[in-house]
């Protein structure tokens, strides 16, 4: 009875927040507590995965319903145990708020499996964000084979008197060695690179040549694993490098970057494009900006969970142009002339 976990609190929100609160709500605090910003904490670690599956669960609308549904059914006056458990879903069953039966769940814990379908395999082939139940170190499976043998992950099947076997994902494993030893090696990664992830080919001081998948959101300190490739079978473990940019600066999450506009651009101000790490991006110049004033542009930043990005701060630098032709010269002498503004107007001397 004490493993259930109130979603709201836990995101800080009230029941009544609505989707795009919830998504707010769970982006600051992502943000504060992802592991890969807070390396060995492990009170960080934790905090986020439950942050995580509250944002699951919650920012889904069918799935909210029915863990509301749960709670009620949860706090229901005189429930004092699960009684008889005779009605267990079956896994990769997912939660029918139709006819549900919360009773057939022996626990909290076992009905959000249920409801995230966690129970589901996984292809370890594919590459994704580092979710709220895996740890700081991203799996990665290369595509090198050994022996004509794969080493993927794969349901069950059906055995040889035709009946299904069970749904549990089975492993084809190498007998253990001996020799087999966990490996390290750096690897350093453009920061374009780290933002998007994707396929790439990497060359180990060994000599070994591997295709890997880079999961997007590196940064500087991550490890990831390579199952098999290190000593006799043992794990290559990457460590993270997230080389410097001579534009972006990354910051918790956060990317920043300074936008040079001319004096006509400051005035007048209007519409201009922004590099981002994503691509170029329209960003509205409000007129009369000051030279250091910060524009945010939200969700344009650095990836810091599933389908969630920080924020992009530009600062905008008025750039004086050092070269004038003599049409140029002459609408400044005649905008001197006639202008009214004297920034000088109130200097405390």
């Amino acid at each position: 009875m004490q493993n259930f976990r109130d979603y709201y609190e836990i995101l800080g929100i009230a029941k009544e927040a609505t989707a795009e609160e919830i998504k707010r709500a769970y982006r600051s605090l992502a943000r504060q507590y992802h592991p890969d910003l807070n390396p060995g904490n492990k009170a960080a670690e934790e905090k986020f995965k439950l942050l995580s599956e509250a944002y699951d669960v919650l920012s889904d609308a069918d799935k909210r319903l029915q863990y509301e549904e749960y709670s009620r059914f949860w706090n229901q006056k005189g429930f004092k145990g699960w009684g008889k458990r005779s009605k267990k879903p079956r896994a990769n069953s997912p939660v029918s708020l139709e006819n549900a039966e919360y009773s057939a769940f022996e626990d909290f814990d076992n009905f959000v499996e249920q409801l995230l379908r966690r129970h589901q395999p996984i292809d370890p082939t594919t590459s994704s964000w580092v979710d709220s139940t895996a740890a700081t170190e991203e799996t990665v499976t290369s595509e090198r084979r050994s022996n004509g043998r794969s080493a993927e992950r794969t349901n069950g099947s059906s055995s040889r008197s035709g009946q299904p076997t069970s749904r549990r994902p089975n492993y084809r494993t190498q007998p253990a060695s001996p020799s087999r030893r966990d490996a390290e090696a750096d690897l350093t990664v453009p920061l374009e690179k780290a933002y998007a992830g994707g396929r790439e080919r990497i060359r180990l001081e060994d000599g070994r040549s591997l295709e890997v998948s880079m999961p997007p959101g590196m940064v500087t300190g991550q490890r990831i694993r390579l199952k098999g490739q290190g000593i006799g079978g043992g794990n290559l473990y990457l460590r993270i490098e997230v080389e410097p940019h001579a534009y972006f600066t990354l910051q918790d999450g956060d990317v920043y970057c300074r936008l040079p506009i001319t004096p006509s651009e400051a005035v007048l101000g209007g519409t201009l494009a922004v590099p981002t790490l994503g691509g170029l991006v329209n960003m509205i110049i409000p007129p009369s900006v000051q030279s250091g004033q910060r524009l945010r542009l939200t969700g344009k930043g650095y990836p810091i969970g599933p389908d969630l990005y920080g924020d992009q701060f530009v600062e905008i630098e008025v750039a004086i142009p050092t070269v004038l032709d003599d049409e140029e010269k002459a609408l400044y002498q005649e905008l001197r002339d006639i202008e009214r503004f004297d920034p000088r107007a109130n200097l405390p001397v």
